[in-house]
């Protein structure tokens, strides 16, 4: 049991390593994401670079990735394995071995898992995420916020483990915004084009 429980980690990890953006952009565009823009590898660089249909292709893959490391671990059995399996999917996607340990900022992989969590606390997120972006613009925003947000619904919704997953996948996702961070701060920070807005290097 205890072996099959590491597997499902490993597993996750390794599916969360896909890097979606990378293959969207080299397969079907026939450029590497990661030499235009800011150069991530998410949904949001997909928009500025590849287009609403590659942006879309991204995120769709991306959030699968957290969503079948959550069903994985789920139909393996224990209570708090979809929730490690899942931080696991997002950690593969930030840090994947493919990239050489380097990867993109795990929002899309961490709302997959989210809806598979608890599709409640998914839709909080995305409400958050929607707000702040209408408001402002600035995609890094809404997604650190709508993962802060995330945090509480899933504890309410599902316990300690979802406690445990929505504060490391939110503090994780605000870690590899540092730079985003900065730009807030500075003002320098450029919006996402959807709403009728600009570009974006979230």
């Amino acid at each position: 049991m205890i072996l099959a429980r590491i597997a499902v980690l490993v597993a996750a990890f390794c599916i969360g390593a896909i890097p979606f953006g990378v293959v969207v952009s080299r397969v079907f565009f026939r450029r590497d994401i990661r030499g235009a823009g800011s150069g991530n590898i998410g949904a949001a660089n997909a928009l500025r670079t590849l287009g609403k249909r590659g942006a879309i292709a991204v995120l769709v893959l991306d959030a699968l990735k957290g969503a079948a490391a959550v069903w994985i671990a789920r139909a393996a059995g224990g209570h708090a394995l979809p929730a490690a399996a899942a931080l696991l999917a997002v950690a593969g996607h930030c840090w994947s071995p493919l990239l050489g340990f380097r990867g993109g900022k795990g929002v899309a992989t961490s709302l997959g898992a989210i809806l598979a969590l608890a599709w409640p606390a998914g839709v909080v997120f995305a409400a958050v995420w929607i707000a702040v972006v209408a408001a402002t613009g600035f995609s890094s925003a809404g997604s650190m916020l709508g993962s802060i947000a995330a945090a509480p619904a899933l504890g309410l919704l599902i316990g300690g483990s979802g406690w445990a997953y929505g504060t490391v996948a939110a503090l994780l996702i605000i870690v590899k915004h540092r730079e985003n961070l900065i730009r807030l701060r500075a003002g320098t920070e450029s919006v996402l084009p959807l709403f009728g807005r600009g570009k974006s290097k979230a």
